[in-house]
């Protein structure tokens, strides 16, 4: 099965990159370090957030 990812990121709310981090790290936990095809897309929808929030962070690499 192929699985397609959007790489747009809705701006459904305005939380911080702090808020998106915790929600992040709160993932993680749960998953115990293993993610499931489903976390993963939300962990990838997480990021896109995340790097939105906090554009100078996403492009200071």
């Amino acid at each position: 099965m192929l699985h397609t990812m959007s790489t747009t990121v809705e701006p459904s709310s305005e939380r911080s990159a702090a808020e998106v981090n915790e929600e992040i790290r709160a993932l993680w936990l749960r998953s115990g370090g293993t993610l499931s095809v489903e976390q993963r897309e939300e962990y990838q929808r997480l990021v896109l957030e995340w790097a939105s929030a906090a554009p100078e962070r996403a492009t200071a690499a």
